[in-house]
């Protein structure tokens, strides 16, 4: 069921309408430290909504979500739980997004 949830979930995470885009990462942001590494089945699933456009986004808002998004997970889930999707997304990102996901991964 949550891989039902998530599935509806992450496409706000990168929707077209910027407040609603910021309002889902807030909401990711808030949900993080509840489900801790519950999050695993989907955590390949999420961290590219999350990431992509999100870490390169000129709306501050939507940047400083994603990076309290960012944050959170490196806070709350196991590290091994992170490392393949951040080395992938340090990986293929370019500009401010890849230097985030290098300084996290570092």
């Amino acid at each position: 069921i949550l891989f039902q949830i998530f599935d509806a979930f992450k496409s706000r995470l990168h929707d077209s309408n910027s407040k609603v885009n910021q309002v889902a990462l807030e909401t990711m942001h808030k949900m993080i430290p509840l489900l801790k590494d519950n999050l695993s089945p989907v955590i390949n699933m999420l961290i590219p909504a999350m990431v992509d456009n999100n870490l390169n986004s000129k709306n501050p808002g939507i940047y400083a979500a994603a990076t309290n998004v960012i944050q959170a997970l490196c806070q709350h889930l196991d590290n091994y739980l992170l490392l393949q999707p951040f080395c992938t997304k340090a990986q293929y990102l370019n500009g401010k997004a890849k230097q985030d996901m290098t300084e996290k991964l570092a």
